[in-house]
């Protein structure tokens, strides 16, 4: 009989084939971490049913359930509920967001997928409210705004409300989001209602899209936990029940209900938090970096384990269904690699392949050492003589040699690849593999120290689940300026430790586990703070069980709606129905619409364009994700957005040019608002226009591409855009332009008057500058003060001036880039990108493929409002490439390094071979832009990471920049103070043809 006094946990882990449970002995002493009793069950329809078969299988292996301290559930319930768009178990959702004057252009569910859309959309309110990125409201809370959306929502019959608010979460003392949620359960008695600052971090539209996401799930969240209860109870369990987040904690059932999507990807978390745990058991082996790899029978999950013991956090916003989000997920690579993966062998080439297809949970029938007909990973393994437990060794001794080499090569190359990827830098570090298919994986991998094998490593996902901890987050904006970073650091990570207690963490066991201090572009005196503290579980009831425990509020059978309310018309339905790109042909044949000499974007036209700025943003210029939304939303409503060619305006013509100025972080929380048109209009009255004939975008690379688009559309200015920019790519200060080369006065004359606008009452004028450098200087400093984003708008220049000094056809560059890469992805040629673009932008005398590698250090820091760093990027070898053989193209390889310094934009591109001969490949003003070899996306400076396969392009610029001494003396090496570096032409510059004038004939 065990003590009374041990801790024991149950464990519980759902996956897409099984289900484990695990009972752990978590006692002080010798015997901390001993698995008492494992089982494995297939995972039911019925998940909850799946669940109970797991935990009874254990209990029946012990003698007394009275020691078991708490039962900590992994689910995948709320996940499969929006995978399978189950309109039973999703509620629409109704947004108040608190935004003042901006984000109007991108309401909430701008992003989402039209299927999912037409599922969740209720009504949405933009109100006022909202802060600055300084914590100063943007404009106060109007209650009775607040209570006619209330009405509105409660006439619709929507029974959950998510409120966001512009920087909701440094608002700890105004309380925005909390005010208005008070009012709305007030006012609507029952409502579920979601803060997003609950929900997730910075970033307006990502955090509303989680919150949203959430909130369709809050009814089905309480039928399910409150099933979790009653399968405790019916199991005679007295202990606490908690459910698993995707960060490696606990929620309590109460917290469960509330945040849902916290449960989301807490399958992975569950395994690299299990291994970890498996690992520390081990004599000889501390806490350290490691890779976890977890092979199952369909896939392989691949993840970093942080010293801490938790996994690395994925990227700052990724994808879910289709939909754009920012909250806390770890970072997983999964592949197709399992034990039920097949093996096939080419007649001609005699290559064999393991995967992507698999026989799955067939295995048991299928594969070849069962009895089947079908050859797969396990089969292999087996003949090879590494898993002699396995089926009949009998029934795979024919397979030959040749392919049983083959397939080991393929899964060890595979393996390989995806490892370098995950790691954070190019020193050696172990793997820890887990999850029944870890047979697969060989006991030898390059660039790995040593392969790890732990006991119970079948069920380290339960054990993950049972040894999860109590977390306390913050992630806000502090002031700097009257302490040092180091001081307000301490201040921020005793208040998350203080939250971890208070959320029931032992004190006397929470530490912290991640502390970040992130700069903030363009402004001194403030940085971001992200603290993370978790400790083991005090073992005290969780307090606060509110609305959980209330059978009432949901059905009491199912917990799936009775019936939906009617739908109410969507606000995106589109007035022009968009082409979709299902297949290379459809893009092949997809022609854009040209009216006389007028191009009129469509939805696709404006995807395409996206994807093209970035790439010509060279690094720099911000993603154009949120300006792309506002302007596809417009085209959904019926507006018009036009561009012309240079030649259909008159030679006496005026055109305007502008664009926004500031900070990235803020331009992610607080989106556009009409401070661009607004600075516009108040520079044309200034000058005593209505307004220009055309406008000209300030630079074609990043979120600037597009801006001048939104105030020419007919739901603004109804001005055309002309095709052209007067920078051909992105530059960091605004004169870096074109127009400014041509300016041989060096006082800036053709830029001034210019006007910026806060957007929200705060316009300013300068009208005069002793030098050009100064009017970016002196606007910026304004910029901080009136919210660290503006928009900035520029003398309209005479056409006649603008014919010399407008870079030609660059947003047909930027469709053509961007169909490239579509179709790239369309064909299946992503290994050919690097040709592909290179066509695009007007052949191999204008353009190359400077480099293909991987990147191996990022070096960045903050000075003066820019991201200063470099990148360094190592040719990869023959064993790194992953199907890239393609006989009728094969591709050209790389050896050395490249190097490329970058300040906000990239600067150069440096070759060296052998430590020791180096050679200048690219300079400015020539673009140098760096792209995601797997999937043909642009990355901007900030999403530099070790491990990325990059391809680096290289474009001539053009002779705007190229064609005299002011034009490099502006825009070269030297601007940037590399004066020891000339600069010399990559190429020679080819004008891109207008999309116009190629399709003109055809419409």
């Amino acid at each position: 009989m065990r003590s009374v006094h041990s801790i024991l946990r149950l464990g519980v882990d759902v996956g897409g084939t099984n289900t484990d449970a695990v009972l752990l002995d978590l006692s002080e002493g010798s015997r901390r971490g001993q698995v008492l009793a494992s089982a494995k069950h297939l995972t039911t329809a019925d998940v909850t049913l799946g669940i109970q078969n797991a935990i009874e299988s254990v209990l029946t292996q012990i003698q007394s359930k009275s020691n078991i301290q708490a039962l900590c559930i992994g689910t995948t319930h709320f996940v499969n509920a929006l995978v399978e768009r189950d309109p039973r178990r999703l509620d629409r959702v109704a947004v108040i967001r608190l935004c003042g004057p901006f984000t109007h252009g991108t309401p909430p569910f701008v992003g989402f997928p039209q299927e999912l859309r037409d599922l969740l959309e209720g009504p949405h309110f933009l109100l006022s409210g909202g802060l600055q990125i300084d914590g100063s409201e943007i404009a106060s809370v109007v209650v009775a705004q607040v209570e006619s959306a209330c009405d509105e929502i409660n006439r619709q019959g929507i029974q959950a409300v998510v409120v966001s608010s512009v920087f909701a979460p440094i608002d700890f003392e105004i309380q925005q989001e909390e005010t208005v949620a008070a009012i709305v359960r007030k006012r609507i008695p029952g409502m579920d209602v979601v803060c997003s600052k609950d929900v997730a971090a910075i970033g307006l539209l990502e955090r509303e899209n989680a919150s949203i996401l959430n909130a369709a799930l809050l009814r089905y969240a309480k039928k399910t936990v409150i099933g979790f209860e009653k399968a405790a109870q019916a199991l005679e369990l007295k202990c606490s029940v908690f459910i698993t987040s995707n960060d490696g904690t606990l929620l309590s059932c109460a917290q469960a209900a509330r945040l849902p999507i916290r449960t989301f990807s807490s399958g992975p978390t569950n395994s690299m938090r299990g291994a970890a745990f498996l690992a520390a058991l081990e004599s000889g082996i501390s806490k350290q970096s490691a890779l976890v790899v977890d092979i199952g029978g369909t896939t392989t999950d691949i993840g970093m384990l942080l010293p801490s013991g938790f996994p690395r956090q994925a990227a700052a916003h990724h994808e879910f269904c289709g939909v754009l989000l920012n909250f806390s997920m770890p970072h997983v690579t999964s592949i197709g690699l399992g034990g039920g993966s097949i093996v096939r062998e080419d007649p001609v080439t005699n290559k064999v392949t393991v995967g992507p297809h698999s026989v799955g949970h067939q295995i048991t029938s299928e594969s070849l050492v069962f009895g089947g007909s079908t050859l797969t990973a396990t089969d292999v393994v087996v003949a090879a003589g590494r898993a002699s437990n396995i089926g009949d060794e009998s029934l795979v001794s024919g397979i030959g040699q040749s392919i049983i080499e083959g397939a080991q090569s393929a899964i060890k190359k595979m393996l390989q690849n995806y490892l370098d990827a995950m790691k954070t830098s190019s020193q050696d570090i172990p793997v820890y593999l887990v999850g029944g298919g870890s047979i697969l994986a060989p006991d030898v991998l390059a660039g790995i120290s040593r392969v790890h094998r732990f006991p119970h490593f079948d069920v380290a996902n339960a054990v993950g689940a049972a040894i999860a901890q109590i977390s306390g987050i913050i992630d806000s904006f502090e002031d700097t300026s009257t302490r040092t970073i180091i001081q307000v650091r301490a201040d921020v990570e005793a208040r998350a430790i203080a939250r971890a207690i208070a959320s029931g963490a032992d004190p006397h066991r929470v530490a912290i586990v991640e502390s970040e201090v992130i700069p903030i572009a363009y402004t001194s005196g403030r940085c971001r703070f992200y603290v993370k503290a978790a400790g083991d579980w005090s073992g005290v009831a969780s307090p606060n069980r509110p609305e959980v425990d209330d059978p009432l509020c949901v059905e009491a059978s199912t917990g799936e709606t009775a019936s939906r309310p009617q739908m109410v018309a969507s606000a995106a339905v589109s007035a022009v129905v968009a082409p979709v790109m299902r297949t290379a042909s459809d893009i092949l044949e997809y022609e854009p619409r040209i009216k006389g000499r007028e191009w009129l974007l469509s939805e696709v036209d404006l995807e395409w364009i996206a994807d093209g700025c970035y790439v010509l943003g060279c690094g720099g210029g911000g993603s154009p994700l949120h300006t792309f939304l506002e302007l596809r939303e417009l085209v959904r409503s019926g507006e018009t957005v036009r561009v012309i060619d240079f030649s259909s305006v008159t030679s006496d013509a005026l055109v305007g040019w502008g664009g926004g100025m500031g900070s990235p972080e803020v331009s992610s929380e607080r989106l556009l608002g009409n401070e661009y048109q607004e600075a516009s209009m108040e520079l044309w009255s200034l000058i005593g226009i209505t307004k220009p004939e055309a406008l000209c975008g300030l630079e074609i690379g990043g979120a600037n591409g597009m801006i001048n688009m939104i105030l020419g559309s007919t739901k603004y200015a109804d001005i055309p855009c002309l095709d052209g920019d007067f920078m051909g790519r992105a530059y960091p200060t605004w004169h870096q332009t074109t127009a400014n080369v041509y300016d041989v006065s060096g006082t800036g004359a053709k830029m001034l008057p210019s006007v910026i606008s806060s957007g929200d009452g705060n316009i300013m004028i300068m009208t005069k500058a002793r030098r050009d450098i100064d009017v970016d200087a002196s606007l910026r400093a304004a910029c901080v003060e009136m919210g660290t984003h503006v928009g900035q708008a520029s003398c309209p220049l005479k056409a006649d001036y603008v014919d010399n000094a407008m870079i030609k056809n660059t947003v047909s560059l930027s469709w053509r880039i961007g169909r490239a890469i579509a179709l790239a992805r369309k064909q299946s040629s992503l290994s050919r990108i690097g040709s592909i673009l290179v066509d695009a932008v007007g052949g191999s005398s204008s353009a190359r493929v400077l480099f293909m590698g991987k990147i191996t250090d990022v070096r960045r820091r903050l000075y003066k409002g820019h991201t200063i760093g470099e990148v360094i990027i190592t040719a990869l070898t023959v064993d790194d490439d992953v199907d890239t053989d393609d006989p009728d193209c094969p591709m050209e390889r790389f050896t050395g390094t490249l190097t490329i310094p970058f300040k906000n934009e990239n600067l150069y591109a440096e070759h060296t071979v052998d430590d020791a001969i180096t050679t200048m490949v690219a300079t400015v003003p020539d673009l140098i832009a760096v792209l995601d070899a797997q999937n043909g996306s642009a990355l901007g400076t900030p999403q530099y990471k070790y491990g990325l396969r990059v391809l680096v392009l290289g474009i001539t610029a053009a002779p705007q920049w190229t064609g005299s001494e002011r034009g490099i003396a502006l825009g070269g090496p030297s601007a940037f103070g590399f004066t020891h570096i000339p600069y010399k032409p990559l190429g020679k510059y080819t004008q891109p043809r207008s999309v116009i004038e190629e399709y003109a004939c055809n419409s």
